[in-house]
């Protein structure tokens, strides 16, 4: 991102800032318009949630100076835009389907709106900018396709750990060292069994401007498991063991927690993705080696220990106030900082959280009905276990005991916009329908 400033700057002064569409106007989304009002070059100019009055209040929330107009179509935002105001919408698709922006910016969290609204976007030709992790893990590598295809750029979000473990990984990369583990610190007490019911939850999450279900998938680690499979499809890299090791450590022993077995650490191998918890968050990690001798006495000289673990340590992750970057990257430079590989490596998984019985139908990520383990996606295939992306609305139509994982069968689907993308991405994986098939099939989907 060096010498982003400067081109933002030149975007100001050209009075062609960088057009934002956002889409999910919670505590996230406001952010990122809040940060924008501060920054030269780009702007948020329209906003759309299915609450319309956090869509319109995210514009005074961030203190936009513009008049904000209620908006029906794509014409209507157009319209207004072009006129110099800003744009609150209660349906996604009028920014999907719009002219007057550079960059649709998805942050819902919904992985059925998140894979519907960046198949659009890609269609109408808009950069899609995505916070929504949960689809990207779901779908991602067929999104970035698509995207590919039409011209425009795919990426996830800087500012989250994913992005942040990514800056890590890519330098590290750049520089030749073997990358053993990369990470994130988890702040909040593992609790695999937590409900967004339970009233100590709905305190603590209304405390912090959350909701509880938004709370509950930090606390039961479902967002650790998403965020580390992001960083996994995208470097390759993969968790160690089922759910990762998740050891208790700290900022200035990660490189010895975070070592092989042989050397005293938790690992079984390297080139993993993990996280650690204790006094690591917010932080990022990288945990890398080297084994020429004339380097590792460099390490020394520079204070980074004796190797042959060495912590490369980003003490902080700024979800929200840094994704403007990814967007003004992409609609400037035409580049992406964070996109999926073109397969998956690794999975999320739904897990019971009680014993589920038939008839029962699975409420999302964060829910009273399933948590999230991570593992790769090869073994999850083989074992049929049922992503966590996909699970929302499932019908239990099987019991299955607490702590069991939920395979495909012990559901019934029902039909949707993501699970139909998930099934094309399937048959382009094992090769059974070719990408003039793929493209056909994924412009449908598009265009419903």
């Amino acid at each position: 991102m060096i010498g982003l400033n400067d081109e933002l700057a030149e975007r100001a002064a050209s009075g062609d800032p960088v057009r934002i569409g956002l889409i999910g106007a919670g505590q996230m989304g406001t952010d990122v318009v809040a940060e924008t009002r501060m920054m030269k070059g780009i702007e948020v100019v329209v906003t759309a949630d299915i609450d319309f009055e956090r869509a319109r209040e995210a514009f005074e929330i961030g203190q936009v100076e513009e008049e904000v107009v209620s908006v029906s179509s794509a014409a209507e935002a157009d319209a207004a835009i072009a006129a110099g105001k800003r744009a609150a919408a209660r349906d996604y698709r009028i920014i999907t389907d719009m002219k007057n922006i550079d960059v649709m910016l998805e942050a819902t969290g919904v992985p059925e709106i998140g894979s519907r609204a960046a198949l659009r976007s890609a269609r109408a030709g808009h950069h899609i900018s995505m916070m929504n992790v949960e689809t990207d893990i779901t779908v991602g590598p067929i999104l970035y396709w698509y995207a590919r295809q039409k011209g425009v750029q795919y990426a996830l979000a800087a500012g989250d750990e994913p992005a942040a473990c990514k800056e890590l990984y890519d330098f590290a990369d750049s520089l030749g060292f073997t990358i053993v583990a990369l990470g994130k610190g988890k702040n909040n007490p593992l609790d695999r069994h937590a409900t967004p019911t339970d009233p100590a939850v709905m305190k603590e999450a209304a405390r912090r401007g959350l909701t509880p279900s938004m709370l509950i998938e930090f606390v039961d680690g479902s967002k650790t498991m998403i965020e580390m499979a992001a960083v996994s499809n995208a470097t390759g890299l993969v968790p160690d063991c089922r759910g990762m090791h998740g050891p208790e450590t700290d900022r200035d022993h990660l490189n010895q927690t975070f070592a092989l077995k042989k050397d005293g650490g938790v690992l079984e191998k390297m080139g993993v993705v993990d996280f650690g918890v204790g006094r690591v968050a917010p932080g990022v990690f990288a945990i890398v080696r080297t084994d020429h001798p004339r380097l590792r006495q460099a390490m020394v000289l520079r204070d980074m220990g004796n190797g042959p673990y060495y912590t490369l340590f980003r003490p902080y992750h700024l979800c929200s106030i840094e994704v403007p970057l990814t967007c003004a990257l992409m609609a400037i430079r035409g580049k992406s900082n964070m996109v999926p590989r073109d397969r998956l490596t690794s999975e999320v998984f739904a897990v019971a959280k009680r014993d589920l019985q038939p008839g029962e139908v699975l409420d999302g990520i964060g829910g009273t009905c399933y948590y999230s383990l991570i593992d790769t996606y090869e073994v999850a295939k083989a074992e049929r276990l049922l992503p966590a992306g996909l699970a929302k609305g499932a019908r239990v139509i099987r019991p299955v005991k607490i702590d069991s994982p939920i395979t495909w069968e012990d559901v019934d689907m029902k039909p949707s916009t993501i699970l139909q993308l998930r099934n094309l991405q399937e048959a382009w994986f094992k090769g059974e329908i070719m990408e003039p098939e793929l493209l056909a099939a994924v412009d449908v989907l598009a265009n419903e």
